[in-house]
Formats: structure tokens, C-alpha cells, sequence
């Protein structure tokens, strides 16, 4: 296996450390950023893929909290991030409650 296909090694307190540009990183690069923006955390990333100029992430976000829980309004923002992880673009694609089922595909 090549260097930058290695898998993460553990580190001494049991987490894996990662290296700028793979997917852990991508991950948490895109979350971080739009969080900043937003001011709300995100709850999950849905999915993630490299694109010849970066990354394309969708961040699940929770903008309205409601009683029951499953009536709380969640969101989709589609984030692009460039090679060196700068989020350059986000569009939010989606709203639904928490407790819909996607019927979608």
C-alpha cells in the first residue's frame, strides 16, 4: 500500500489522527465551516465525494427545535470545499422534519 493510501494509525489515546485531504478530513473540515457560518452545529455529514476541485460534502443541520423531537426541522446543505479545504460555496437543498421518512431513490 502506498503512503497515502495507509489507513490512519492510531494514536496513543486510542482516536485517529488525520492527514489533510482524506475523507475524516474532509468530513469534519466541511462541518467546522459551515457551523461557523450558520452559528448552529451540524448533526451528521450524509455524504461526501472528491471532486476535481476539492471536496462536495451534504451536512444535515437542525434549524428548528420542536416538541416532539420528531417534529423539529432539519436541513441539508450541499458544501464545496477546495484542495486546500476553504469552503468556497454551500446551498441548502433540503428541508424536512426529523422524522420523515426519505422516500426518495
Amino acid at each position: 500500500m502506498a503512503a497515502a493510501e495507509e489507513p490512519a494509525k492510531r494514536r496513543a489515546d486510542g482516536s485517529r489522527g488525520t492527514r489533510k485531504g482524506n475523507a475524516a478530513w474532509a468530513m469534519r473540515t466541511a462541518a467546522e465551516q459551515l457551523s461557523e457560518l450558520l452559528g448552529r452545529s451540524p448533526e451528521s455529514v450524509s455524504a461526501l465525494k472528491p471532486t476535481e476541485d476539492g471536496w462536495e460534502a451534504d451536512v444535515e443541520v437542525l434549524e428548528l427545535e420542536r416538541v416532539p423531537e420528531t417534529t423539529s426541522v432539519m436541513a441539508t446543505y450541499r458544501v464545496t470545499l477546495d484542495q486546500e479545504g476553504d469552503l468556497v460555496a454551500y446551498e441548502r437543498t433540503r428541508r424536512y422534519t426529523r422524522g420523515q421518512i426519505d422516500r426518495r431513490g
